[in-house]
Order: structure tokens, then C-alpha cells, then sequence
């Protein structure tokens, strides 16, 4: 079996900050439950950090609600329940079902539910009971909850460092299919041109990454002071990562006609190819100008140069399939210019007119 070792220490640099603020929080939540509180085992203050916080990225705020009323509930009930019919089989399972329940019926966030659940659980077996313990326990989750959200905001991880790492994914896999696609046409092989779909298929999970990552980085940078001044930065992944979407499923429609076209035994002109390697260029020349957080003047320019190539398709005996190929490429035009900040109107402008047939 391979193993990707360099993609897994890649994830592992971008979940370091937050495995950071998990083991520092949880540390300190159990110090100041059990030392400053006097909670003898204040196991939900550490347990409330990590679910708070978390390896996954986005919604911390959400789940710290989730969270202290999912304890709530399942300690509520675990407490007035087997106080009144003591701990078993039978009662675990009617502890389990009206603390879930209950979580259902008062929201449907699934982490709800099943600390609700975890709490019951714990509650009817390992620790029952006794006099205030069941207050100490919400108090526990809302501290540690708390002390989640004040690492966030003091040992914040950098939201436009989060946002490049997943954004430099999503276009390095966008200038692969460009690249890969021209290849595939200059070389008339139909393989290399579905070996490419087959890749452009699978970025799907990197697009949706980068989305969890803007909204991680969209909280950290309104609860952490120090990262508010780079709410800029952010702020133009935000505007490149729907438009670059669209690019990626427009390289994929385009690479998908690409094989049809060479199965077919097509030839598509030599300008299609060179304006697929040119705008692969350009995306990987974007991902450089956001990380380094300069404009995007670079990039416009040259898909702007790319886009001119397509003046050079001829209009009739190219086929159906290199027809759809030169409209694509139109598009993945357009949304690369919108994701550099212009508007469409601009955009579209920037196309080449669409030459007329002769005659």
C-alpha cells in the first residue's frame, strides 16, 4: 500500500495550530476546574476544549453551544432519572433514548445528540450522581467550552495561512487538468486525456476543504484581535474560491469532450492546447499572488494573453466535440477573471469576439 507521506505532513502543518490550542486548553481547563473550582474529576472541561476547538477546521462557536447543551440534557436527565431508578441494562437504555430525544426535539445539530447521549451514558454508569455533580458538570463543559474560544483568539492559527494552504491545493489541481488535457491533446491520446478526467473528478473534497477553511478563517479573524488586520487578505480567497469552482468543472466538462473528441479521432487546432498551457500557467502564477498577497494584475493579464489564442480556432471542420471545448475554455476564461476580483460584465469583455463563419 503507498502512503502519501508528504500530503499527510502537509494536513499535519495545517491541523498544528489547532492540535496546539487543544493540548494547551485542555490542560489548563482541567487545572482551573479541579484547583480553582474544586471539581473533583472535571473530565467534561478538558473534553469540551477538544470538541470546541477540534482538528476540524470551521464552526467553533456552533459547537461550543452544541456542546454545553448536549452535556446539560444528558447530565439532567442521567441525574434525575437514576437517582429515582438506579443504574442497569434497562435504564442506560431509557437514560439514552430521552436525552437524545430531547436533543432532537430541541435542535437537529447532530453533536447535540450524541453528547447528550455520551453524558447519559456516563452519568447512568461510570458516575452516578451526587449532590451538586450535575451542576459541577455543566460547569465544566461551559468552562472548558470558554477556555476553547479564548485559545482561538490568543493562540490564533493564521486564517489567511489556512486559506492559501487549501486554496494553493484547489489550483494546483486546476493548472494539473489544464496542463494534463493540453498534453493529452497534443499527443492525440485518448488515455492521457482520461487519466486526466479521472484526477479532475477527485477534487471535489479539495474544494469543499477550502470552503470549511474561509469559514474557519471568517471565525478566527472575528474573534482573534491580532488576525482582524488580515480580514483583507481573506477576503480575496473569499472572491477567488466560488468562480475557481466553476473553472474546475468547466476544465472537467472540457476534458471529458477532449476524450470524446480524441476517441473520435477529432484534431484540435494547435490553439486550443496552447491556450489550456497558458492558463494552467496563470492559475499557478494566481496562487503565488494571493499567497504573497499582492494584486492579481499578473493573473489577469495573462489569462487575458491566453484568451487571445482562441482567435486563432477556425469556425467550421473542427467537430462537435473541439466546438465544446473552445465554449469551455471561454468560460474557464471568465471565471478565472472573476476570480481575480473582476466583475462579469469586465470579464466577458476581456473574450475574444467569437469569429463568424464565412460566407
Amino acid at each position: 500500500m503507498n502512503v502519501d507521506v508528504q500530503g499527510r505532513m502537509r494536513r499535519l502543518s495545517v491541523m498544528a495550530p489547532s492540535i496546539v490550542q487543544c493540548a494547551v486548553a485542555s490542560s489548563l481547563a482541567w487545572v482551573v476546574a479541579k484547583d480553582l473550582l474544586g471539581h473533583e474529576r472535571p473530565f467534561f472541561a478538558p473534553i469540551a476544549v477538544v470538541i470546541c476547538i477540534g482538528v476540524a477546521v470551521g464552526q467553533r462557536l456552533r459547537r461550543l453551544a452544541e456542546m454545553v447543551v448536549g452535556v446539560s440534557l444528558g447530565v439532567g436527565v442521567g441525574d434525575l432519572l437514576i437517582i429515582q431508578i438506579g443504574s442497569g441494562p434497562w435504564q442506560i437504555a431509557l437514560v439514552v433514548a430521552l436525552a437524545m430525544g430531547a436533543a432532537v426535539l430541541l435542535d437537529s445539530g447532530s453533536l447535540i445528540v450524541v453528547q447528550a447521549a455520551s453524558s447519559a451514558v456516563l452519568v447512568a454508569t461510570l458516575l452516578p450522581p451526587t449532590g451538586t455533580g450535575g451542576l459541577d458538570r455543566m460547569v465544566d463543559a461551559l468552562l472548558g467550552g470558554a477556555l476553547g474560544i479564548a485559545a482561538t483568539a490568543l493562540l490564533p492559527a493564521s486564517p489567511a495561512a489556512i486559506a492559501h494552504r487549501h486554496a494553493a491545493a484547489v489550483l494546483e489541481a486546476l493548472a494539473s487538468a489544464l496542463r494534463g488535457t493540453a498534453e493529452a491533446l497534443d499527443a492525440s491520446d485518448a488515455e492521457l486525456a482520461t487519466d486526466t478526467l479521472e484526477e479532475v473528478r477527485g477534487t471535489q473534497k479539495a474544494v469543499d476543504d477550502l470552503d470549511t477553511a474561509l469559514k474557519t478563517g471568517r471565525e478566527i479573524a472575528s474573534i482573534a484581535p491580532t488576525r482582524r488586520r488580515l480580514r483583507r487578505q481573506l477576503l480575496r480567497y473569499e472572491t477567488a474560491a466560488e468562480p475557481v469552482d466553476h473553472a474546475l468543472r468547466n476544465t472537467r466538462v472540457l476534458t471529458r469532450r477532449a476524450v470524446v473528441a480524441l476517441a473520435e479521432g477529432e484534431q484540435p487546432p494547435a490553439a486550443i492546447s496552447l491556450t489550456l498551457r497558458e492558463l494552467a500557467d496563470a492559475v499557478l502564477l494566481f496562487r503565488d499572488e494571493l499567497a504573497a498577497g499582492e494584486r492579481p494584475s499578473g493573473t489577469r493579464e495573462a489569462v487575458t494573453g491566453a484568451a487571445a489564442r482562441l482567435r486563432d480556432v477556425p469556425v467550421e471542420g473542427t467537430g462537435l466535440s473541439t466546438g465544446a471545448m473552445t465554449a469551455q475554455l471561454r468560460s474557464v476564461v471568465v471565471d478565472l477573471l472573476l476570480a481575480t476580483g473582476l466583475d462579469h460584465e469586465t470579464a466577458a469583455a476581456s473574450l475574444p469576439p467569437r469569429p463568424r463563419p464565412p460566407g
